[in-house]
This record gives C-alpha cells, sequence and structure tokens, in this order.
C-alpha cells in the first residue's frame, strides 16, 4: 500500500505555481531546483553532500521501487532540500532493502513531492536554467509562497560547506563494494598517505582512494595549510585530495587562501569536482556557473590522451574557464557541450577532474583515475 500522501504547492522563481502530492517530510522549504538524469541510485543521489541546498527533479519517471538500505547511504545523513518526481512508488522490492523511501525521507526530515510531470519541469530548466524554489505542504497561498522565497537568501549566498565538512578528523579503511559477498572491503595496505580535505566528500571516494592503496585520513574544510606543508616536508603524508562539496566555490575564500600555500609548497594534489574548481580559483582562474550544470550518469567524456570517451557521472553547478589553458593542459573534455573536465597543471604535480571517477551509482569507466594519483605521489 502507498504511504499516505498529503498535498504539496511549488513556487519557482520565474512565476511557475504547481499542485501536487507529498510522500516525504511536511515542511516548508527554500532552495535551488535542478535536474537529474540518473536511472537509479536514487538513495546515493539524496546522500550526496553536493546536493546540500538543492531539489533535485528526477527524470527517471518511477522512483522508490527498490527502497533504501544503510550500505548504500553516500554520507552520513540525506543532504539534499527535498526531491521531486513524476510516480513514486512505496511498495519496495529488493533484496537488500531495509525500508521505504519515503520512510527514509521523513526520518531525515527531508521533502518528497511526486504526481508532477517532471518533464515539463526539466524542460524548463533546460530553456530557462537552474533556479530557486520553495515548496511546501503548509502554505497554499502562491503569494504567500513568493513571498516567502523573495526574502530567502540563495544558494550562491550559502556556505553549506560548514554544515556538510566533518567536525574532527579520522582515518578511513574500507574499500570498495564487493558485490560478490556483499560487504565492503576492508583496506589494502597503503603504498602511500593523504590528506582528504572534506568539503562534502562521498563515502565511495574515500572507498576508491583505500582501493587504490591508498591511506585515508580525513580533516575538516577549516585545514591549516602550513601545517599540512610541515606534515608533507616530514613525510608524514605523501599528498593531498580535495573532495566534492556543494555550493559556489568562490564563497569559499578562507579554503582558497589555505590551498594556495598547498600549491606553493609543490605537494602533489588531485580533486574532484569542487575540489577541481578550488583548485582553479586558487590558481587565480576564477570558476563560473553553467546554464542547468551536469547532473546524472550518462555525460560522455573525451580523454584527450586516449581518445577514448567514457561515460561519467556528474554532479556540478559551476566550471572552470576556458582560459586557464594558459598554465594547464585540457586532460578530460566534456562532449555534451566542450566543457573542460580534466587538467593538469603545467608546473605542479596537480591535476583534478569535474567529473566523479567513483561513480556511485553509475559507470566505472574512470575509476583509473585513482589509481594514477597514487603513480603521481610515487614520481
Amino acid at each position: 500500500m502507498n504511504a499516505a500522501k498529503k498535498k504539496a504547492w511549488i513556487y519557482l522563481e520565474n512565476g511557475t505555481f504547481l499542485e501536487a502530492n507529498s510522500f516525504g517530510a511536511s515542511n516548508t522549504v527554500v532552495g535551488e531546483i535542478v535536474f537529474n538524469v540518473s536511472m537509479s541510485g536514487y538513495q546515493e543521489i539524496m546522500s550526496d553532500p553536493s546536493y546540500a541546498g538543492q531539489f533535485v527533479t528526477f527524470t527517471m519517471p518511477e522512483i522508490g521501487n527498490v527502497g533504501v538500505n544503510s550500505q548504500d547511504m553516500e554520507s552520513c545523513a540525506a543532504h539534499a532540500k527535498g526531491m521531486l518526481v513524476r510516480k513514486y512508488q512505496d511498495r519496495y522490492s529488493n533484496f537488500r532493502a531495509e525500508n521505504s523511501l519515503a520512510n527514509f525521507l521523513i526520518e531525515q526530515n527531508v521533502m518528497g513531492i511526486c504526481d508532477i510531470d517532471t518533464r515539463y519541469i526539466t524542460k524548463m530548466l533546460r530553456s530557462e536554467g537552474a533556479m530557486m524554489m520553495i515548496a511546501s505542504t503548509e502554505i497554499s497561498d502562491k503569494e504567500e509562497l513568493k513571498k516567502i522565497l523573495e526574502n530567502s537568501p540563495r544558494i550562491e549566498d550559502i556556505n553549506y560547506i560548514e554544515q556538510v565538512s566533518t567536525k574532527v578528523s579520522y582515518k578511513h579503511t574500507q574499500s570498495t563494494y564487493n558485490d560478490r559477498d556483499f560487504k565492503y572491503d576492508e583496506a589494502p595496505t597503503p603504498q602511500a598517505n593523504v590528506v582528504v580535505l572534506d568539503f562534502g566528500v562521498k563515502t565511495n571516494i574515500l572507498n576508491e582512494l583505500v582501493s587504490a592503496n591508498i591511506g585515508v585520513e580525513v580533516i575538516p574544510n577549516n585545514f591549516n595549510g602550513d601545517e599540512l606543508v610541515r606534515r608533507y616536508n616530514a613525510k608524514e603524508i605523501d599528498g593531498v585530495f580535495l573532495s566534492n562539496g556543494p555550493g559556489d566555490p568562490l564563497v569559499l575564500k578562507n579554503e582558497q587562501r589555505e590551498i594556495k600555500k598547498l600549491i606553493a609548497a609543490k605537494i602533489p594534489m588531485f580533486g574532484i569536482c569542487l575540489g577541481h574548481q578550488l583548485l582553479s580559483i586558487a590558481h587565480g582562474y576564477n570558476t563560473y556557473k553553467l546554464k542547468f550544470g551536469h547532473h546524472g550518469g550518462n555525460q560522455p567524456v573525451k580523454n584527450m590522451k586516449t581518445g577514448l570517451v567514457e561515460i561519467t557521472a556528474q554532479n556540478h553547478n559551476y566550471n572552470v574557464p576556458d582560459n586557464i589553458v594558459e598554465i594547464a593542459e585540457v586532460t578530460h573534455t566534456n562532449l555534451f557541450d566542450n566543457t573542460i573536465e580534466g587538467l593538469k597543471y603545467n608546473d605542479s604535480p596537480i591535476f583534478s577532474v569535474q567529473h566523479h571517477p567513483e561513480s556511485s551509482p553509475g559507470p566505472k569507466e574512470s575509476r583509473y583515475i585513482f589509481g594514477e594519483f597514487l603513480s603521481l605521489i610515487r614520481r
């Protein structure tokens, strides 16, 4: 039997007003709306810290049919503001499922909105771009919703990193998921040790680093660059990884300042998504916002070294500028819009990618990049 539904109302900043049903938490919430074209992995998407501050519109028409389970979390909680789906299926069927998606969202205080035309919303976002919205199970008046939205801060004005980054340092020793034994493997013996700067890191990024024979220590976003330089010079660590995360990278002034110290010290570094963007900014090349971003598991990326095309998972609204070729070599290019997907800096042992090579969920064609980080460190 389907979960009890109640009415929900949506108002977008372009004036669109919609009525739908709710299957998640009852609330009134403001956030940025984006669309995701993944065909699976809704739990991983909702628990990805990079979605903090956002409502995710799923183009996959039926959501909820495999339930949720504790193993597939990408972090300790669901960070998205909510999810918009065409049809919610409360009657889940999967041998790994432990609960329904509706119960999960209610426990996490995240909104779930269904019985809405997600094709219409997706086409609108493609045409007009990502925008702010408000969703409510409590307020049905369009003008009242409009007033609340207009008086709320925009996503680019909020530092969500402070909410999603770890507060204390910790060692990560879990490796990648073994689909034969249905459990996560233990860590192999590390051949190098790195510090992970946590801006909202996904668990499976850490798992892939461990699987690549890298020892992983995760530290908060308010790190001290001088201390990391000291540890590197003392051979306590061999490199630094910059994680994914939510929001506008230009907001992160303190992080940019400390990363510049690591660049000057020639520490081997690897960045993914937000980490990729922060490395660009720290080198003096500011990022810009894409119209509707890249969200999903079907983005074709060309490896400029091998000529091969890799199907990648992505989740970002911001991108590095084209003129960064003045100081870096482009290693990967997006074949949808020709934006830069990967860089290797000319005069530093630093490289980064915009897409997610851990691809959880999604294709695993780019996971070799974690091994390249170990090779860079050993060189």
